[in-house]
Order: C-alpha cells, then structure tokens, then sequence
C-alpha cells in the first residue's frame, strides 16, 4: 500500500487558508515528496507525519511556487539529525538551482544525490525497492516540467506446486519470490518466473501540475488508482487564460481523467483568485464523476485490489 497525503493546493503564491501544492507519499518506511514550494515544511508538520524519513525530493519544474521552500525543508531535515543520503530528481539544471538555494542553508549533516532528467521521459528506482519505480515525463508548461507516476509492480501468487516440481529447495523460495535470480552451488540458474504466477494489478499513482493537456498526461495516468492534477481555474471564462499562461482548468483536467479512465481524481494548484473550487464541480463531476476538489492535507492510502 500508499500512503498519499497532498500537502498543499495552492498555486502561485501561498494563503493563510492553502499552502503551496506539494505531494508526500509513504512506502515501506520510505517517504518521496514531489514539489517543495513556501510553506511546505509547515504544511507536513500540520499532518504529524516527519521530515526525516524523507527519502526522495522530486520537483517538477524551478519555479519558485514549487522549489522555494527547499532550504527551509533542508534545515528542519537537519535539525531532525537525518545523516542518511537524499536523493533529488528533477529537470536539467537541477544541480545548479539546489546549490543556489543552498547559500542559505550551506551546511546539511547529510549528503545530497542529484538525478537530473534530460529525456521526454525516465524512469528512476530506489535501492532495496526493486517493487518500486518513479517515472517521469515531460508536460506542457512555459519551461521543462515533468510529471510523475509513482508505481508498485506486484509479482504473481507463489506456487508452491510449480516450485516442487522444479525441485527448487525451500531456501531458495523467498528470494525468488522477491524477484531475485539465483545461481545454486551446482551451477543451476532459478529465475522467479519458474516459482511465480502471472504478474498482478499494482498500484499507480499519477500527479502533474503546470500544464496543457497533452497526450503524455493522458498516457502515463491511464487506469491510474488516482490521479492529482491541476485545475488553476474553476471559472469557465478564464480558458483564454489557461492557454496563454499555460495551465489547466477544471473541465480540462477532468476530461483528461475520463480519457485515461482513472478511478479517481484530485484537483490542486489552484489560483489565488479561486476562493470556493468547490462551488464549480457540479459541471466537473459531470465529466468526470469521481472528481474531488481537494484541500490541504487530504489523504489516502492505496491499496491493492484484494486488500480493500
């Protein structure tokens, strides 16, 4: 399972009411926060979830509503005496924003790993989570932004009847369960497909902000367990303005989210100007049935199809 909580909603500018958008999501004692705008550090401590189990920062693009609560976020990581490794991912470039915003927060007791993405898309898997991937593609925004999909493949049933018939011996049966490939002391090669069924349904989360509609979005969410987009207008008359600067409004989003037949979808990054999204979502649901306007701190936690 998932654990999702979405931060913050805001766009632009943080409200004493909406916090900047940014996305936290727990697996396995792992933590991956995707966007870090001002205000995020507060937004997390307002849910009692940490910031020293942060394992992976993902941003989607380096506009400041998205990457200016960094140095902030890095020092509460500090004072919380984190020593381990933190991983960074994000567009081209990413090195030399980080150590740019670091001026103000030189000394970390933890070194940073940076994964800067250069393709349309990418894929990027953590160590000891080979269940676990991050996949990254372009959107449409006025500079290099990417959304992200985060994934949790599951393997097939074990079959003890298969495992036997191979005389495969039991010491053997957890690691190839776990998808390794074994090599035994007689020089025989066991491979997980000669123990495994076929593989089933995972778990796929798929989160974009800052963008047009585009085929890349529709593809990557497609059959996703929930999918969290922009809507940065609720009113109608403002697509004129959704198109010059860039983004989404909510009858986009949600026709994108039927196209890739989601099961449900978010709503964030919303402009300043959006007081009520709410008041908007009669024709949004319209569209799109399973739509929520979301507000700060919403959570979820998905789980796989056998298991709700």
């Amino acid at each position: 399972m998932i654990d999702v909580c979405l931060l913050g909603t805001g766009g632009m500018m943080p409200l004493p009411h909406r916090y900047l958008t940014a996305l936290l999501a727990r697996y396995n004692g792992k933590s991956i926060l995707i966007d870090c705008g001002e205000g995020t550090q507060i937004a997390l401590r307002k849910t009692g979830w940490s910031p020293k189990p942060i394992d992976v920062i993902c941003f989607t693009h380096y506009h400041a509503d998205h990457i200016s609560g960094l140095p902030g976020m890095l020092l509460t990581m500090g004072n919380a005496e984190r020593t381990e490794p933190l991983l960074m991912v994000g567009p081209k470039g990413l090195e030399r924003v980080v150590k740019a915003l670091r001026t103000i927060a030189p000394e970390l007791p933890f070194p940073i790993e940076y994964y800067e993405i250069t393709e349309d898309e990418d894929e990027i898997k953590l160590p000891g989570m080979p269940d676990f991937r991050i996949k990254a593609f372009k959107v449409r925004h006025n500079i290099t932004c990417y959304g992200y999909s985060l994934l949790l493949d599951r393997t097939g049933k074990f079959n003890v009847q298969a495992a036997e018939a191979n005389n495969i011996e039991k010491k053997y049966w957890n690691p190839l369960q776990k998808g390794e490939t074994i090599t035994t002391e007689d020089g025989r090669v066991l491979t997980p497909d000669m123990v495994l069924g076929e593989q089933r349904k995972g778990i796929h989360l798929t989160y974009v902000t800052d963008s047009r509609p585009t085929d890349s979005i529709v593809e990557n969410a497609e059959g996703a367990d929930l999918f969290i987009c922009e809507g940065m207008y609720g009113e109608p008359e403002k697509l004129k303005k959704a198109k010059e600067n860039k983004h989404m409004t909510f009858y986009e989003a949600a026709e994108m989210a039927k196209e890739a037949c989601v099961k449900e979808m978010w709503l964030t990054h919303y402009s300043p100007s959006l007081v009520n999204p709410k008041e908007y979502m009669g024709k949004v649901k319209e569209i799109f049935k399973h739509s929520v306007a979301a507000k700060d701190g919403r959570m979820t936690t998905l789980r796989f199809e056998d298991e709700k």
